[in-house]
């Protein structure tokens, strides 16, 4: 006998959940499956354990500069079970506030299980107890999100290789802490044991450090970073691991030769797969690319009519905010008759190093390639009043500007670069032009009085 929903949302993170509740709302039949945990990887295994790890790494980090501040004191000691304790706690807190409103939301069924397709209308989810239970639906919503990569590396499997989530799990601080993927997640990492006291060394396998970014703002962040203690070998793979008592030698090829170093821990961070391995979505037709994520049009559909993917499931930019705009366009599109797409949405990220780097819109290397005509401005944050007042001087400010006097994209690499960069995507998002910014009356002192100088450099 099968159950039938208006719609099936299989997968729990910051697409599925809030999609689940508006359909209920709305009077639709809904079922919510979710394999373990509620929240998917932003509360469980990523920004809100990552983050809340990262602030007491920067709260030890500011304690072993104090006496630059005229304050005498010094770490002492730093209590990893304590620190893991903290963040188990918020988690926790955030999962278990998200599964009560679920519950107590109408028309909807919570389900914990493993869901496969069975056909493009049909799911068989596998419940704890090993039973399995067959549903249908109208619609049906794949949020499943991914998981860390694996190490392939020779030997890989005589020793611990830590992932982004296992790392976070650790009640020792490492000795010494091997990196594989200088990306954003190996500098997250690199630097929150730097704090903590771990000697640590990041092995990127490309030529580049942050690809993604401006030379110049990568140049700037590979030397903040080299000055807390942290070492990058580019060019640089692990051929074979193996252990040597309480150490793991990693035998390296690095810039066309042998090289060999030894450490306690070695992390993973170069990549996620997607959890389209066990939906049997070849049973529902539904087409994967060549790297097994979800193929979606502009408007979030698959290729069979009903089905739809939303969030890191599908690829694309893998951060929360971008899952949770999924949410918003398809609610709008099948409850409001809207007509909205991905395209040209903006994508502002930050990466929760210290000092942050906060990016919106078209970096100077992308505005090149598309043959756009620009200005671009830079500011080093040790010009800026409230940074030095506070003593946060690390970093620098780089905006572009078109033809129209209009903000086209930003780098902020400084003290609370996140923020800051939220305010020119404002700017961006309401077309406010620059001498607007230029001439604007922001509050002394504050960081944001900084973008007068900033725009007054074009």
């Amino acid at each position: 006998m099968e159950d039938k929903f208006d719609a099936i949302i299989i997968g729990s993170g910051q697409a599925g959940t809030p999609l689940a509740r508006e359909l209920a709302n709305a009077g639709w039949k809904t079922m919510l499956i979710e394999s373990t945990h509620i929240g998917g990887t932003c509360i469980n295994e990523g920004c809100t354990p990552s983050k809340t790890m990262i602030a007491s790494g920067r709260v030890a980090h500011i304690i072993s500069r104090a006496n630059a501040y005229g304050v005498s004191v010094k770490v002492e000691t730093i209590r990893m079970a304590q620190l893991v304790k903290r963040k188990d706690d918020l988690v926790n807190l955030f999962r278990d506030s998200s599964e009560k409103r679920l519950k107590s939301t109408k028309n909807l069924t919570l389900v914990f299980g493993l869901a496969r397709f069975v056909s493009a209308y049909e799911i068989e989810i596998t419940l704890a107890n090993g039973r399995t239970r067959r549903i249908a639906g109208e619609y049906i919503f794949i949020d499943t999100g991914g998981r860390p990569a694996m190490a392939e590396f020779e030997g890989a499997d005589k020793i611990k290789v830590l992932n982004s989530t296992s790392i976070m799990d650790l009640r020792v601080v490492p000795r010494h802490l091997v990196i594989v993927g200088a990306g954003y997640v190996g500098l997250e990492f690199g630097q929150l044991f730097a704090h903590l006291g771990a000697k640590v060394t990041l092995l990127e396998p490309g030529p580049a450090f942050l690809k993604h970014e401006d030379r110049d703002v990568a140049d700037e962040v590979k030397k903040v970073l080299e000055k807390e203690g942290l070492k990058f070998k580019l060019n640089t793979k692990i051929t074979s691991a193996s252990k040597a008592g309480t150490n793991i030698k990693l035998k390296l090829h690095s810039n066309e030769r042998a090289a060999l170093i030894s450490c306690s821990h070695v992390l993973l961070a170069t990549g996620r797969l997607p959890n389209t391995n066990t939906l049997r979505l070849d049973l529902a037709g539904v087409a994967l690319d060549d790297r097994g994520y979800i193929k979606v049009n502009d408007r979030l559909e698959t290729n069979v009519r009903n089905i739809y993917a939303l969030g890191d499931v599908k690829g694309g930019p893998a951060f929360t905010h971008i899952g949770y705009d999924d949410y918003r366009l398809v609610r709008d599109n099948l409850l409001h008759h809207g007509n909205r797409t991905i395209a040209g949405r903006p994508l502002p990220y930050v990466v929760f190093i210290d000092p942050e780097l906060g990016r919106i819109g078209l970096t100077e290397t992308e505005a090149k390639s598309k043959g756009l005509t620009y200005r671009v401005a830079t500011l080093p944050m040790n010009h800026v009043a409230r940074a030095l007042e506070i003593g946060e001087t690390e970093g620098l400010m780089k905006v572009l500007v078109d033809d129209n006097d209009l903000i086209i994209g930003a780098a902020i690499f400084g003290v609370e670069g996140g923020e800051m960069m939220s305010m020119l995507s404002i700017a961006m998002m309401g077309k406010v032009p620059v001498k607007a910014m230029k001439d604007a009356i922001f509050a002394h002192p504050t960081l944001a009085e900084s973008f007068n100088n900033l725009f007054a450099r074009l």
